[in-house]
């Protein structure tokens, strides 16, 4: 089967429940517009947060659609996505992506990046955005020294807004006694909640519009049990709606019906 027959056989202008949507095409359930609307506030005030959740609860997404609003001219983001690469690899890639060369020695690259950083604040008048992805995965080094990055200067001034994203064992990790430093210097924390059973509803309706399908494709029964199986996390709820249209398709159907929609769950759950 390829994807033009199924696009043809529903009528569908491009492929639903993608991940490459631009953001204002992003569906804006409350867990989203939650965590954006926080990311926002830490950016615009330099604080420390952290965003937290499950797998596959849309996490870096609303990352990237809070930083789709900020001005390419006032702001410079710094994403790190594999935050195991321990305390030096962090500094190198801040080095880097500010445009320096990163000194081989451990004691020279530190400071060499609050240099980069303040630069950046003070001459180029920009505010640097760190995020830092899956930060659960970092050791106990990699967080004191994400510590030590957002107590620079006394407290004085923030040279950077810190985010860290990462799955709940992060808010566990992080109300340890041994950080309690860094735990205190998170302004704003917020745990994203799956969606809800209208939610879920009303996600799957959106992301069919944009394919160009404004009808109705899922029947009630398939879209309830791709919400109670899925548990409304967004990633899930496009893997199991994908394969319930291929089912569909399959049996040469038009709607999405609860069988369809067993037969996708077998197959994800069978991975």
């Amino acid at each position: 089967m390829s994807i033009d027959r199924l696009r043809a056989h529903f009528g569908f202008e491009r492929t639903p429940f993608t991940k490459e949507l631009a953001p204002a095409m992003l569906h804006q359930h409350q867990g989203h517009s939650q965590a954006v609307a926080r990311i926002c506030w830490c950016i615009q005030e330099s604080a420390p947060g952290m965003i937290s959740g499950e797998v596959g609860s849309g996490k870096t997404v609303a990352v990237r659609a809070a930083v789709s609003t900020l001005d390419p001219s006032r702001h410079t983001v710094i994403y790190l996505g594999c935050p195991v690469v321990g305390p030096r690899g962090i500094y190198t890639q801040i080095v880097l992506a500010l445009g320096g060369t990163p000194p081989f020695h451990y004691a020279s690259l530190v400071p060499a990046a609050q240099h980069a950083l303040e630069t950046e604040r003070d001459e180029r008048g920009r505010r640097v955005v760190l995020v830092v992805d899956e930060a659960h995965l970092l050791d106990p080094s990699g967080l004191e020294e994400l510590r030590m990055l957002t107590s620079a200067e006394m407290d004085s001034r923030q040279a950077l807004c810190l985010l860290l994203i990462g799955q709940p064992t992060l808010r566990k990790r992080v109300k340890q006694g041994a950080f309690a430093a860094l735990d205190q210097r998170i302004a704003l924390r917020y745990a994203m909640a799956p969606m809800s059973a209208e939610e879920t509803g009303s996600y799957i309706e959106h992301h069919l519009k944009l394919a160009g399908r404004a009808d109705r494709l899922f029947s009630d029964d398939a879209i309830a049990l791709i919400h109670g199986v899925s548990r409304g996390l967004p990633r899930q709820v496009n893997n199991l709606a994908t394969q319930a249209l291929v089912a569909t398709y399959a049996a040469n159907k038009t709607i999405a019906d609860e069988q369809a929609a067993r037969q996708a769950v077998a197959e994800v759950e069978a991975e």
